[in-house]
């Protein structure tokens, strides 16, 4: 079934996404690279100077990333993060390919709701995330809905080659798929009108096109291949990311999704909303396979966000017709529930500076609890004293208000806005804090020595960082398990540690460089201090940046005869 469609709804959609490509652009570059951004980058950047390097397996981020560098000419943070900030934002427009499964308001919310989530905000400013095989499949599954075949197998192309997470999403939409035909297994399935073979000629081009780019990196499609082998290593392999912080971050991240897919689901589970009934079971099937894959990581649930979002959208779409003898009346109930939710807020906030244990402590959490009550009974008594409708409408919309604006601050958060002293549990981690201030100190001590920022060689010694690379790659780096003394390179990176041969003809200068967020080793108070100020226990690893003496005008080398 098509839905009407309403007055300016393309340019809403433009305007979404031109939003949305703000917010995953702004200060893209500020953040330095990880190491699990700065290894694809790094073989981005070896295609552009005509080597051949062993691709990892994200072809796509690589080859189309490569592209980016040949034609500005060198590698840029800003560039190696600008293909997944696009592709990010291009998710957006998805709703418009299920016109026929979604009408056309909620489709323009949810796309608003893509477009400022903190998670797919995140992930779009991060190298070789699963942005790009969430939005290709999505993109993929649209096109063959509406029938459109060859840009079906375009695109189911794309998102073969986007990485090991593209397996997950198809898991787990396969199984809610399977899921929903035997719950409505009463009723009589839909006539197949797709014919899959139409879509093969263009998935086998654009396969071998994309994957090689244009036959130039043959080893593009081995890369895309070994997406499988990878994908199924994760479920051997044991991570430490515990399956808690998925439900801490659903509810700090997207407490907004979480309040109106609740609603949703208990509406559309009531009524039997085959829309809902599909969503809800996509929902809880991604979910579990977040949680339960044993080398689970925080980019897992993403695949989640997408229907949870979706239902999110469905339910506020209820609650946007306001007739005018009601609107004084939810005008009223909206402007109380914010208001006791600021309390609350700001009594929650309040527990940080207080010992947890004492009596204030104690006073406040029943404080907070007595809040959170009386939002509920405003709300009961509304309903029994003007009527359910109104009560409903007022609700929702102070609750969309105020954890809406929490949820913008996530978004903010998440795109690394507040700056790296904020962390958040999207970010990918370790972070190299200090990347710049080593660039500047080589560069510096290259221009003093040699007269030229770039010229002198860097040797980097027993650390295995993509991410420190990344940072020098603007010199010439040599990485070695262990340093050669004899050689004496002119520029030397080590650990943290003390060389009496290095000391005795180097001056070294150590820095602070991979600083890890302790988030195992949280207390509850710590939580609490970290949703209302970003403040996190961390821990960091120096490393030394040891330089030739000679290169300094007051070395004895200088100043002997």
């Amino acid at each position: 079934m098509t839905y009407r469609h309403f007055k300016y709804e393309g340019w809403l959609y433009a305007l979404v996404f031109l939003l949305a490509l703000a917010v995953r652009t702004i200060q893209l570059g500020a953040m330095p690279l990880t190491d699990s951004e700065a290894a694809p980058a790094l073989q981005a950047l070896h295609i552009t100077q005509g080597l051949k390097p062993t691709l990892s397996p994200h072809p796509f981020y690589i080859l189309s990333t490569s592209i980016l560098f040949f034609l500005y000419g060198s590698g840029t943070n800003f560039l190696a993060r600008f293909a997944p900030a696009l592709i990010g934002s291009l998710l957006v427009l998805v709703p418009i390919l299920f016109t026929e499964r979604i009408k056309p308001r909620p489709g323009l919310i949810l796309a608003l709701f893509i477009a400022f989530d903190p998670g797919m905000v995140a992930l779009s400013r991060q190298a070789a995330s699963p942005i790009f095989a969430i939005t290709f499949l999505l993109i993929a599954l649209g096109c063959f809905d509406k029938n459109k075949l060859n840009l079906a197998g375009i695109f189911t192309a794309f998102a073969l080659l986007s990485g090991p997470s593209v397996w997950l999403g198809l898991i787990g939409i396969a199984i809610a798929w399977a899921i929903y035909r035997g719950v409505q297994s009463h009723r009589p399935a839909e006539p197949a009108t797709v014919n899959v073979k139409e879509a093969l000629v263009p998935f086998v081009v654009t396969l071998f096109v994309a994957g090689t780019l244009f036959f130039i990196v043959p080893n593009g499609l081995s890369a895309a291949f070994s997406s499988i082998p990878e994908f199924f290593t994760r479920w051997t392999a044991v991570s430490d990311f515990p399956a808690s912080r998925f439900l801490i971050s659903l509810v700090v991240y997207q407490p907004l999704g979480i309040l109106l897919a609740i609603m949703a689901l208990i509406r559309g589970w009531r009524h039997g909303s085959r829309r809902i009934i599909s969503l809800s079971l996509w929902f809880i099937v991604a979910l579990l396979l977040a949680i339960f894959i044993p080398s689970r990581e925080i980019s897992d649930i993403a695949w989640a966000l997408v229907p949870l979002w979706a239902l999110a959208a469905l339910e506020l779409t209820r609650n946007i017709h306001i007739f005018a003898e009601e609107r004084n009346e939810i005008i009223g109930v909206v402007f109380l529930t914010a208001f006791i939710w600021a309390f609350a807020w700001l009594d929650f906030s309040g527990m940080i500076w207080i010992p947890s244990g004492t009596r204030e402590y104690l006073m406040r959490f029943w404080l907070l609890i007595g809040a959170l009550l009386l939002i509920v009974i405003s709300l009961l008594l509304v309903a029994a004293g003007w009527s359910i409708r109104t009560a409903r409408i007022g609700g929702v919309w102070g609750l969309a208000l105020v954890l809406g604006a929490l949820g913008l601050g996530g978004t903010f958060g998440s795109a690394g806005l507040r700056g790296l002293d904020h962390p958040e549990i999207w970010w990918s981690s370790p972070i190299p804090i200090q990347a710049d201030l080593l660039k500047a100190s080589v560069s510096d001590l290259s221009e003093w020595g040699m007269g030229n920022d770039n010229m002198a060689p860097v040797v980097i010694a027993g650390l295995d960082s993509p991410a420190l690379e990344w940072a020098l790659r603007e010199h010439q780096v040599q990485v070695v398990e262990s340093l050669d003394v004899s050689s004496a390179p002119y520029l030397v990176v080590t650990p943290l540690q003390n060389d009496p041969a290095l000391s005795s003809t180097y001056r070294g200068q150590d820095f602070t460089w991979r600083k890890t967020f302790l988030w195992n080793e949280t207390l509850p108070q710590d939580w609490i201090r970290w949703v209302t100020l970003r403040e996190i226990p961390q821990t960091g690893e120096s490393i030394i940046l040891w330089a030739r003496d000679d290169l300094f005008l007051n070395s004895s080398n200088q100043n002997s005869p």
